[in-house]
């Protein structure tokens, strides 16, 4: 993808009688420390420590951790960690994990959002003294960072759609007292790239048939084209950064190739050096200093850096002699001194250090999740699978601890987007369900995205087609391996993740017991016209790749493809949760869903959050959420589930239908 504020990929009383009769209806619920459960708010409360980077001058660090129950900014000393104190006092929305020191190293950027409605407010917090500027408008304005550089210090520029929601304008804005400069009013371009200069110098828009035109802006203030790419490579493709003298811009590129591959592009003759790619899978991430890459990363089961710097393969040398895990880069300061680094991993907490480069010593800062210690957690396994027409899909497995007993349920935990991935690591859905004695399977279906562009494009026109077919495949997988009991087959998906388990529920119901459906589409052609209006620039792409509804064809294939329209065989009971914020999968999604079932007397739980978005924020809300599920699934797969325990008493929760076929939900 191009590089963007808005990642475009992502986005997704007979019935009683009817849940009744299933079997397991009746949960195996005990205390956690009879049945040694792992208590769902150890897993689903917000980490100790998150989003852990050093300032420029190397004198503090920075991370979000929790103030009572909300994500704030803290900072401390470097040489000093008890020093730590919160930077801002938040009460209502957690601070964005998105955050950037400014060059000033008295300010951090930070963004919040109101209730889950996406409007990234940019504001300025002085640590000296904790006063907060905002940076852009306060209401209804969706804003993003685009460039900052140690030549002006005080400023940044950020774009925002305060004039038109469907366009980003271009500001230089003071991080001392908010003070703004409209550079560029926009009206037809998607994203946009600067340099370091503060110059504009590329837009990128999209045309009808899905393509990405990019236009180079010159000091005249014209623009001409420069480069486009076919629909094919707009996933792939993302304009990172240029170099310090304007001169190269780099780039991830699938021009000419399959797997996506870090490229210097040079700016007056358009000439391309490529600086790192890997055989299996595209180049996601590149670690950059000055405005230089190090590095470059691409993960097919795990993450593995293809070093472009030749300092940096020390740098991988020092950190993987510390400590087993995936490698992530956060900051760096002034010189390359000291960089922060996270270590990813998937049975024990993640932890972030620090790496002196002159020194060479590695020290560790903090674990992200200091309650996970002590507990048996289980790795996450990659997997690889074939499909019934020949492709090859990986995947991520958990068992359970209780495995060796025999056949277990399986609950399969499909990933949103559609156009993202899963990846290996820690993963709190997975622990979670393992520990309640379920085997747990996400699946890369087609159209994941980090696999090459062909394993993108083969999913055009397959929404709750091919795509669905590759879950049921994964399905069999497991049966066929002998370790998942058929008869108890889950289902748990989010957004995309959501809409294909409401098409598990109207076309494939015989595979599993039940379902959990998490803000899905239930309509194609209303999803399609109640996107948000920022959307509008570059939605063309999934007009070209899910069906265009302003088309008879599309029409017709976006109708086919709706759940909705398909519930005569809808008899598996269903849980769906929906935030009333969200503008992504509006609420009306889930309501015209569980309506429908109602009219049909089908077996469904509704249950909705008034101050949550596309995704639970708030750590009360998840923890009601999961109680929620954890108990559904219990009663039609045969899990162990955990009391409620009060989980529900400080969610803003609601259930609006189907209570009483939840064990323990109503009185």
């Amino acid at each position: 993808m191009f590089v963007a504020p808005i990642d475009r990929r992502f986005f997704m009383k007979s019935a009683a009688a009817f849940t009744a009769a299933l079997p397991f209806s009746r949960p195996r619920c005990a205390h956690a420390a009879e049945a040694e459960l792992i208590a769902r708010r150890v897993l689903f409360d917000d980490p100790d420590y998150g989003s852990l980077t050093v300032s420029p001058d190397g004198w503090h660090l920075s991370w979000l951790a929790p103030v009572d129950g909300v994500r704030n900014l803290f900072v401390a000393r470097i040489d000093d960690l008890a020093s730590a104190r919160p930077v801002t006092r938040i009460t209502d929305r957690n601070v964005a994990p998105f955050y950037r020191w400014a060059q000033t190293n008295s300010h951090i950027i930070f963004f919040q959002e109101h209730d889950g409605d996406e409007n990234w407010r940019a504001s300025s917090v002085n640590i000296r003294n904790n006063a907060v500027t905002a940076l852009s408008p306060a209401q209804g304005v969706k804003s993003h960072l685009v460039q900052m550089d140690r030549k002006f210090a005080t400023d940044v520029l950020l774009a925002h759609n305060g004039r038109d929601k469907r366009y980003f304008d271009l500001y230089r804005v003071s991080v001392l007292n908010g003070s703004s400069e409209l550079l560029y009013e926009n009206r037809e371009y998607a994203w946009f790239v600067c340099d370091g200069d503060f110059e504009l110098r590329l837009g990128v828009r999209y045309a009808a048939d899905g393509s990405a035109e990019v236009f180079e802006r010159h000091a005249s203030g014209t623009w001409s084209p420069f480069m486009k790419f076919p629909i094919g490579d707009t996933d792939g493709t993302e304009l990172l950064e240029f170099s310090g003298d304007g001169k190269t811009l780099y780039m991830i590129d699938t021009s000419g190739r399959d797997k996506a591959a870090l490229v210097a592009v040079d700016m007056a003759t358009k000439k391309k050096t490529l600086l790192a790619s890997d055989d299996e899978a595209d180049i996601t991430n590149v670690s950059f200093f000055a405005r230089r890459p190090l590095a470059a990363r691409a993960a097919k089961e795990r993450g593995r850096w293809h070093t472009v710097d030749p300092g940096t393969v020390q740098d991988l040398s020092d950190l993987s002699n510390y400590a087993s895990g995936d490698v992530y880069f956060g900051g760096r300061s002034y010189g390359n001194k000291v960089l922060s680094a996270f270590f990813e991993r998937d049975d024990k907490s993640g932890e972030f250090v620090l790496l002196d480069r002159e020194t060479r010593q590695v020290r560790p800062l903090f674990k992200q999740r200091k309650k996970l210690d002590g507990l048996k957690l289980q790795p996450l396994e990659a997997v690889t699978f074939p499909t019934r027409d020949g492709l090859r899909l990986n995947g991520y497995l958990t068992r359970p601890i209780q495995a060796a007993a025999g056949k277990v349920p399986l609950v399969l935990v499909i990933h949103g987007g559609p156009y993202a991935r899963d990846s290996w690591g820690f993963s709190s859905v997975h622990q979670w369900l393992a520990n309640r004695g379920y085997a747990v399977l996400s699946v890369n279906y087609r159209g994941s995205t980090g696999y090459g562009k062909a394993f993108v494009t083969v999913a055009d026109h397959e929404w709750g087609g091919r795509m669905h077919d590759d879950l049921i495949d994964a399905v069999d997988w497991a049966v066929g391996q002998g370790f998942a009991d058929p008869a108890r087959v889950g289902f748990f998906g989010g957004s995309y993740g959501g809409y294909s388990a409401l098409m598990a529920a109207t076309k494939t119901p015989d595979v599993f017991a039940c379902i959990v459906d998490l803000f899905g589409i239930s309509n194609l052609q209303t999803f399609m016209a109640t996107i948000p209006p920022y959307w509008q620039p570059w939605f063309s792409i999934w007009k070209n790749r899910l069906g265009n509804p302003d088309t008879d064809d599309g029409r017709a294939l976006l109708a086919e493809r709706s759940p909705l329209n398909h519930l005569e065989r809808a008899t598996k009971p269903i849980l769906i949760a929906q935030g009333l914020k969200d503008v992504r999968v509006v609420a009306a999604e889930s309501q015209q869903m569980v309506d429908a079932l109602k009219s049909r007397n089908a077996p469904v739980t509704y249950i909705t959050f008034r101050d949550e978005g596309h995704g639970f924020v708030r750590p009360v809300n998840r923890f009601a959420f999961y109680a929620v599920a954890e108990a559904f699934l219990a009663k039609h797969l045969g899990g162990r589930c955990q009391p409620f325990e009060g989980d529900l008493s400080s969610s803003t929760m609601k259930v609006e239908i189907g209570g009483d076929l939840v064990p323990g939900l109503t009185g």
